[in-house]
């Protein structure tokens, strides 16, 4: 393509030129219309006359086409004499001359001079591109979801800028050759109903969580209704509160919410009194119903610590109205069925295996309630007393042979020890007196106690002879006899467990109650004879 005017060489470019002191313009194709008006300005004004420079309206002619830099390739032709011609002229005028029209043509000249101007008004917009569409280009006609408006076609390929490239309508393109996106202010019926939807879900939701606050500050706590059904065993711990009696029974399927437990509770003037041990309840109680049930001593049997397994036996029989003996004889042959652990019987000489296993505490015992069913609660607890120690390897620890033996030791504290301070101190005695080196008692334990549970008694004051003359392998005063029973002597309560697992340091060997409410020990065995004999006289003056 060559530039208006001129060829290859170098030449000055024509003033006739309609895009002639345009600085600005890139190479753009002149719009169809300005192109006519051009042609028809170099057609009809552009003859060599010599003219007068002050009639072009103030100089303005000149100064507009004093900027030009190119013309497209298309309108170089009009000039009829091709590249050359202009060239050719611009030669003929002095470098600063302007050519004079005549008066006649005066007319001519300012039609010129208009069709010129508004070439140069048209070039200095820029002018669309060829609309070529591009496969790879995203179409933005159809990126919008909520656009119904169909996508307007793209226009022809290999368009030029003429006439043919614009719209019928006039309307220009952009640069890809589309019309300009017209805002569409219609929304489709998947719009509406995505909005709609998260309206709803926002109000929805807003509403749940007031709900949700007013229940949760003001409204009565969520609750069943009714006595329940089914039976599930629960374990209230030792100085559990209200609250949290309400969660071991909320977990357990017992009641619907701690609120409606806590709230039952204080509208009952037992709830403050309710007792920690094992409960027999049902599924999906009330709360009212739960509390009631609970504070109700006709439903429940409570065993305390230290207690032989015959005096239990009695206290179920008495409680759930059965003949003397019934539940001793179900303990005698239903033992392997209760759930013992395996170390229970370690000692065939082992009188009762339930001894030691029937823990103390609060059972269900209700009317209608079996023996063994009681009994089992009683060893299921004991088991997970047991389980949250390490029983073997304290056994261990103290030189004792087995767990068993270690719930024996916590069964002579329960039954020697007055109180609880003395339970650590008792227990000392029993590990100096199971010491080999032991001189005092040469390895004997001679406890009171376990000539009561060899004989079944609860007596105080008995000949020495006759508890050195008795052969029973629980009877720790027998000469054959040392060390420890085969089993346990009672039922012991976690503080002789943990007295047991624990001693006292001390060198005491003996001890004694002089009012039967506090205990005094000493490591000699003089020491020990004159409170004996201080503690006869009392019990002498008492007959």
């Amino acid at each position: 393509m060559t530039e208006y005017g001129r060829d290859t060489g170098s030449h000055p470019w024509h003033p006739g030129d309609p895009l002639y002191g345009d600085q600005g313009y890139g190479g753009q194709q002149q719009h169809p219309q300005s192109q006519q008006q051009s042609s028809y300005g170099q057609q009809h004004g552009q003859q060599q006359y010599d003219w007068d420079p002050s009639q072009t309206a103030g100089g303005q002619y000149g100064h507009q086409q004093g900027g030009q830099q190119q013309y497209g390739q298309s309108a170089g032709t009009y000039a009829g004499g091709g590249s050359d011609y202009y060239a050719q002229q611009d030669a003929s005028y002095p470098p600063h001359a302007q050519p004079q029209v005549p008066q006649q043509h005066q007319g001519q000249h300012q039609g010129q001079q208009q069709g010129q101007q508004q070439a140069y008004e048209q070039q200095r917009a820029p002018e669309p591109e060829p609309a070529v569409r591009w496969e790879s280009e995203p179409d933005e006609e159809k990126i919008s979801l909520f656009d119904d408006e169909p996508a307007a076609p793209p226009a022809p390929a290999g368009g030029s800028g003429d006439a043919a490239d614009e719209p019928r309508d006039g309307s220009r393109r952009d640069r890809r050759g589309k019309k300009p996106k017209k805002k569409n202010k219609r929304r489709s019926g998947t719009a509406c109903l995505v909005v709609a939807v998260a309206l709803v879900g926002v109000v929805g939701g807003g509403g749940y969580l007031a709900y949700d606050y007013w229940q949760t500050h003001f409204g009565a706590a969520p609750d069943y209704d009714g006595e329940g059904t089914g039976q599930v065993q629960v374990e209230i711990p030792k100085g559990a509160g209200v609250g949290q009696m309400g969660e071991v029974l909320q977990k357990a399927g017992v009641v619907k919410s701690v609120g409606a437990f806590t709230e039952a509770a204080g509208k009952n003037p037992k709830g403050a009194a309710i007792q920690p041990g094992t409960y027999t309840l049902h599924k999906e109680m009330s709360g009212k119903a739960a509390v009631e049930m609970m504070t109700n001593a006709a439903n429940f049997l409570t065993i305390a610590e230290g207690r032989r397994a015959v005096q239990i036996y009695a206290a179920i029989d008495q409680k759930l109205g059965l003949p003397e003996g019934t539940t001793k004889g179900v303990a005698k042959s239903e033992a392997k069925n209760l759930g013992l652990p395996d170390w229970a019987n370690s000692d065939p000489k082992i009188q009762d295996p339930l001894e030691g296993f029937l823990f103390p505490s609060q059972y269900s015992a209700g009317k209608g309630t079996k023996p063994e069913a009681v009994l089992k609660q009683m060893v299921a607890r004991a088991k997970e007393t047991y389980a949250k120690q390490d029983l073997e390897g304290k056994a261990k620890e103290l030189g004792l042979k087995s767990p068993l033996q270690l719930i024996t030791v916590a069964s002579l504290v329960n039954a020697e020890g007055k109180t609880h301070d003395d339970f650590r101190k008792m227990s000392r005695v029993i590990y100096n007196r199971l010491k080999p080196s032991n001189t005092q008692t040469n390895g004997k334990l001679e406890f009171d106690s376990t000539y009561n549970y060899a004989t079944n008694q609860s007596k105080l004051n008995m000949s020495q002879a006759a508890m050195r003359s008795l052969d029973h392998p629980y009877n720790t005063y027998f000469t054959k006899n040392k060390g420890l029973p085969p089993g346990p002597i009672g039922n012991p309560g976690e503080e002789a467990l943990k007295a047991a697992m624990d001693p006292e340091p001390g060198d005491w060997y003996y001890f004694v109650s002089l009012d039967g409410k506090t205990t005094t020990f000493t490591a000699t065995y003089a020491e020990h004879q004159k409170l004996a004999d201080e503690f006869a006289r009392k019990q002498k003056n008492q007959e």
